[in-house]
Formats: structure tokens, C-alpha cells, sequence
């Protein structure tokens, strides 16, 4: 059976490094970064909640489609509203696939600082690092960051199926071996 592995997570936690390990490792496997996509949008730096809705469906086709085709599918996408979980967990159902959920955790106050770090001085850094600095800042800051935290630990404790990946700060191999062990148990 495929399998639709849901790696959920603060901003800047590793969730799209993670996947795109995984990927690489697990020929045939697709990393369906919605972040991504929604740099394929045209004006997603000036209307980035706009992109993101206009991709949001086309990747939830592109993943049932890969699901339905026997194939596992990696999502590295922060969701933190209920409805929106379960959007991606129908998409799994409807192709015959699992939903694994996997979330990425560190400490609130490495979350905050990791988050700040993510992609600065990195010419190779992902386009939208910058423009969710620039948002976060607009709603709050660090602030929002922690309730972002609190909102998963939340979440984790109302969907007993998710379950709690440690992911230490400067340390992406124990956290993929992690996912892996996390993986191998179900």
C-alpha cells in the first residue's frame, strides 16, 4: 500500500530537508513541497496566501495521482488547522493509501532560533525563506512562531495517530534516522 508520510512541523525545522532526503533515497518517491509550487505561481512573492491557495488543490490532485499509481509521496508542509489535515489525509484515503504523520520537533526556543537561521547566507537557500521571515514579522514575530509550536504540540495530542519526531537543532541525520525508525515501526 502507498503511503502519504505527512512531515509536519514548525517553519524552519527541517521538514523539507527531511523529505528531500527521503526522496533521493526511496526511488520513485514524490517530495511534494507546496512551497515549492507556490514559487511556481506568478506574483507569489507580493500575494503568498493567494499562491498558495491556487496550488494547495493542484497538489493534492498531483499527490492522490502519484498515491493512486502504487507510489509513496512525501509532504513536508506545515498544517496546524484541522480541516486542512484532514483535506490531505482524504486525498491518501480516496487513492487507496495511507496517512502517516510524522511531526518534527525541537524545543520552542531552538524552533524560534532555528527558524531565524534557515537559509541565511545561502545562495542555494529556498526562495520563500525570505518572504515568510517577512510575514512571520508582519503577525507577530517570535510570537507567532511560539504559538505555531503550542498549536502542533496541540495538534499531536488530539490526533493519536501523529507521531512526535525529535528533530535537534544542527543535527538533520539523527532526525532522519529518526523518521526512519518512526517509519519502519508502522
Amino acid at each position: 500500500m502507498s503511503r502519504l508520510i505527512h512531515l509536519n512541523g514548525p517553519p524552519g525545522i527541517g521538514k523539507s530537508t527531511i523529505a528531500r532526503r527521503y526522496a533521493d533515497e526511496h526511488p520513485g518517491v514524490l517530495c511534494c513541497d507546496i512551497d515549492v509550487l507556490r514559487t511556481l505561481v506568478g506574483g507569489w512573492r507580493d500575494d503568498f496566501a493567494t499562491a498558495g491557495a491556487v496550488i494547495r488543490p493542484l497538489a493534492l490532485a498531483m499527490i492522490e495521482t502519484h498515491l493512486r499509481e502504487g507510489r509513496d509521496v512525501v509532504l513536508p508542509q506545515m498544517l496546524v488547522r484541522q480541516p486542512e489535515l484532514q483535506r490531505f489525509e482524504a486525498a491518501a484515503t480516496h487513492a487507496g493509501a495511507a496517512y502517516v504523520e510524522r511531526v518534527l520537533l525541537d524545543t520552542p526556543a531552538a524552533a524560534v532560533s532555528r527558524f531565524h537561521r534557515r537559509g541565511v547566507g545561502d545562495e542555494a537557500a529556498d526562495p520563500w525563506h525570505d518572504r515568510v521571515r517577512e510575514i512571520v514579522a508582519e503577525q507577530g514575530g517570535d510570537q507567532v512562531l511560539l504559538d505555531y509550536h503550542a498549536r502542533l504540540v496541540q495538534l499531536v495530542a488530539e490526533r493519536p495517530d501523529a507521531v512526535v519526531v525529535t528533530s535537534p537543532d544542527g543535527d538533520p541525520d539523527a532526525t532522519y534516522r529518526a523518521l526512519l525508525e518512526s517509519l519502519a515501526a508502522t
